[in-house]
């Protein structure tokens, strides 16, 4: 009785035996309805399933709960509330220089605009209303530079290849994008060169556009930094190498320079192709 999953657990509270659910182990199958209500585990057959079921739920919830505090999972959502902070302080940017500039002259535009204004004094009831909203949209700055710091701190422990191959917070997009570091370990690196560009790519898929070469890794500057005709090969090898970072990073965690130096290698090849072409 001690290969079965019920061995030793309560017939009463189904967590006793999640555990044994999802890290049990056998070596071949027995009669496991049979052998439970034998063992008193069941009353008979129809109870054993229906404790067997609510078992299975309680270590699927476990997992799940566990999966969601992964320190993958964590940076995903803090890039994510990066990019939210950062959105929707621009918004609020704009609202409050417009307004302002009706109330003060030579308001600032933009960002620094915001700032400025948070920090004057008001003298009227729309002036006070005005200096609260940028102090809210200032706010929204603050929180957005500390979610990137919190980004940078946490991307080198969760996958540090990734993070030093492509930056801290490329690192953390691209985990969001794919779903986690497990999904774009698994990802071909055809799909890591293109995530972000899903709209671009469906619009070719059907026909109304040229295939992207390229989705969010253009923001690093192997890519953008790259002479537009070559922009696709630096592409294609950045995704190339970012793949086999993640699934280090995923399967073993270790820290690998050798790849970042092949990376290296393999762009100062395709930049050299414009000393080339310029003599």
């Amino acid at each position: 009785m001690t290969d079965a999953w019920f061995a030793g657990a309560n017939p009463d509270n189904p967590e006793s035996g999640a555990q044994r659910i999802r890290e049990g182990r056998t070596d071949s199958p027995e009669e496991w309805p049979a052998e439970a209500v034998e063992d008193g585990f069941a009353a008979d057959e129809t109870d054993y399933y229906a404790k067997l079921r609510s078992a299975t739920l309680a270590a699927a919830r476990d997992a799940v709960a566990e999966r969601e505090r992964a320190d993958d999972v964590q940076l995903a959502h803090a890039v994510r509330a990066m990019d939210d902070a950062e959105r929707t302080a621009n918004e609020l940017a704009e609202r409050v220089v417009e307004w302002a500039g009706t109330l003060y002259e030579n308001v600032p535009r933009g960002l620094d605009g915001v700032r400025d204004i948070a920090e004057r004094d008001p003298s009227t009831a729309a002036e006070e209303r005005v200096v609260s909203y940028a102090t809210r949209a200032v706010d929204l700055l603050d929180e957005r530079d500390q979610l990137r710091t919190f980004i940078e701190e946490r991307a080198p422990t969760t996958a540090p290849n990734l993070a030093e191959m492509a930056g801290p917070v490329l690192a953390a997009r691209l985990i969001s994008l794919a779903g986690g570091l497990d999904s774009l370990a698994k990802a071909p690196s055809g799909t890591v060169q293109v995530l972000g560009a899903e709209d671009a790519l469906f619009a070719h898929l059907k026909g109304r556009a040229t295939s992207p070469k390229h989705g969010v890794i253009f923001t690093h500057e192997y890519v953008h930094g790259t002479r537009p005709q070559d922009r696709g090969s630096a592409a294609r090898a950045f995704a190339g190498k970012l793949s086999i970072a993640a699934r280090i990073d995923h399967y073993s965690g270790d820290y690998r320079p050798e790849i970042h130096d092949e990376l290296a290698e393999r762009m100062a090849t395709i930049r050299a192709r414009d000393e080339e072409d310029d003599q």
